[in-house]
């Protein structure tokens, strides 16, 4: 563990890329095979998961430095972090061991069988043998919330360092469903098994928002322009008979969307097509709403099938006849792309992404302020000699999103943040005017500066008219302006309606909280975008 500690102390003391770099690959170098497993595990999200609630931990942490348990409260509002909170708090350990990473998270996964009263011991035991950061690591590992600043490009850098395999390789290789607990660092890292590559997704290609005004990109004719869908990312794979459907978070979704496996019949073995699913019926995409129905269900009943059926909407091929074919120009592989998909029948659950043509950039500009009307968030932009990469890169993809959706509302909730902003109220809810009456209608709790924050959490805290729990209902003086991705109805709020992705645009200081938006404009949004 002690190994681990320094590793997450040299991580933690730097933001130079090159010193993270060194450090990880220096310990993927020299720690054992079971704690370098496990650290890969928890730099790709694949930590262990909660083994004890946060409220016992509080409690048991409280009883243990003998604290009352209000004050160990107020002391977790100001650090802001609950592991951090309770390694500060505890007397040293009896005697401090040094035992490897991989033994204590057996140990926390063993907690997670067990009742309270066994429970209880157990981490007291950790508690007392764990001192300074390893037991404040031990504490992020029974919270379930570890991070370590590390993205996985940075991870699987270091991990070639430290190997000699190219990145390109153990970032395959790390992608797909996989778990410490049911492989071993020679089978994930070391060797590249035929079987597991059978199911394995590539890596996905993650664009920006573009930077500037389109025409600085150059010329267009270097550019592949196409609509930006609403639906979810994912990686369509037909191999050894079988199909797979992966997800950009690396989530498995084939018995989700049975649908797809009708591509079985229409495709060679041997292909992987990068694109978006979308609920679709009579040639056209249907609202995100319809598609979100179907989210997070494992088996789909017969009534959303048929009230959302969903097709993959193909923009890209990553392999070919069972070659990798991602190095090649993106020109060729749209070109191969549409020679597989343009003759499929209508039954076939794929559609071709449809390019957007332009000669200039104003026209294309043209074609986005029709976005919304056409059912897309905006345009995607392609240079056409680009190579398929891996990851969130610059340069040769773009996306070039249509503006969002505005409403200028009242804020009438305040709540304090997390980590580094819990002294400050950073969540909020917000409201607009229905006749004399503010309805509550979203939440929000990004797009104001650091400044900005400050300030309106002092204000907060003087304007403050009710308190329920850490919410502070306050005098409704202040008006945002709120922006949104999309709208729908519900009926879970009161309001009847649900915003996506809605922040806070800018705090509106010119404008009275008279002058703010009223229930019938959202109603009118509703109508026009929902």
């Amino acid at each position: 563990m002690r190994e681990f500690a320094r590793l997450f102390t040299a991580l933690d003391q730097t933001t130079r890329t090159n010193a993270k770099v060194a450090a990880l690959a220096e310990y993927f170098d020299r720690a054992p095979e079971a704690d370098r497993l496990w650290t890969v595990a928890i730099l790709s999200g694949r930590r262990p998961k909660r083994a004890v609630t946060a409220t016992r931990l509080r409690e048991w942490a409280a009883e243990r430095a003998g604290l009352p348990l209000w004050l160990f409260e107020e002391s977790y509002t100001i650090v802001g972090d609950l592991a951090e909170t309770i390694a500060l708090i505890l007397p040293p350990p009896a005697e401090e061991v040094d035992l490897p990473l991989s033994h204590w998270i057996a140990e926390v996964r063993q907690l997670a069988a067990l009742d309270e009263v066994a429970k209880k011991p157990r981490i007291l035991a950790a508690w007392e043998a764990l001192g300074g950061t390893e037991r404040f690591l031990y504490n992020k590992l029974l919270t379930g919330g570890f991070r370590m600043g590390v993205s996985q490009t940075l991870m699987t850098r270091a991990l070639s360092k430290a190997t000699g395999i190219s990145e390109p390789d153990l970032a395959h290789r790390l992608m797909g469903d996989w778990s410490a607990e049911a492989t071993s660092w020679e089978a994930l890292i070391l060797t590249d098994d035929p079987t597991a590559r059978l199911s394995r997704p590539y890596p996905f290609y993650l664009a920006y928002q573009i930077e500037g005004a389109a025409e600085d990109l150059g010329p267009p004719d270097d550019w592949f322009a196409e609509w930006k869908w609403d639906g979810i990312r994912g990686q369509l794979i037909c191999r050894g008979g079988e199909h797979f459907l992966w997800s950009r978070g690396e989530e498995l979704m084939t018995d989700r969307f049975p649908e797809l496996a009708a591509a079985r019949d229409w495709l060679p073995d041997g292909t992987v097509m990068d694109g978006e699913i979308l609920a679709f019926a009579d040639g056209h995409p249907l609202p995100f709403a319809a598609l979100q129905r179907r989210i997070g269900r494992k088996t789909v009943p017969k009534k959303v099938l048929a009230e959302a059926p969903v097709v993959l909407m193909a923009y890209d091929l990553l392999e070919e006849g069972g070659q990798d074919i991602r190095e090649i120009p993106f020109g060729e592989r749209r070109a191969r792309l549409t020679r597989l998909v343009e003759d499929l029948p209508p039954e076939a659950p794929i559609r071709l992404s449809p390019e957007a043509a332009f000669t200039d950039w104003t026209g294309l500009a043209t074609q986005r302020e029709g976005s919304r009307e056409a059912g897309v968030e905006g345009l995607m932009l392609k240079r056409r000699a680009a190579p398929y990469l891996s990851g969130r890169r610059k340069g040769d993809w773009w996306k070039w999103k249509v503006d969002p959706l505005t409403i200028d509302a009242v804020m009438i909730y305040a709540q304090a943040g997390h980590g580094r902003r819990a002294n400050l109220y950073t969540d909020f809810t917000f409201a607009v005017w229905d006749g004399p009456d503010l309805v509550p209608f979203t939440k929000a709790y990004s797009g104001l500066t650091d400044a900005e924050f400050n300030r309106i959490t002092a204000w907060v805290r003087k304007n403050t008219l009710e308190r329920f729990g850490p919410v502070r209902r306050v005098t409704p003086r202040h008006v945002f302006e709120i922006a949104f991705e999309g709208i729908q109805a519900s009926t879970r709020h009161k309001s009847g309606v649900a915003l996506r992705f809605p922040r806070m645009l800018r705090w509106r200081e010119d404008k009275p909280v008279e002058e703010a938006n009223t229930l019938a404009d959202l109603e009118a949004l509703l109508q026009q975008y929902g």
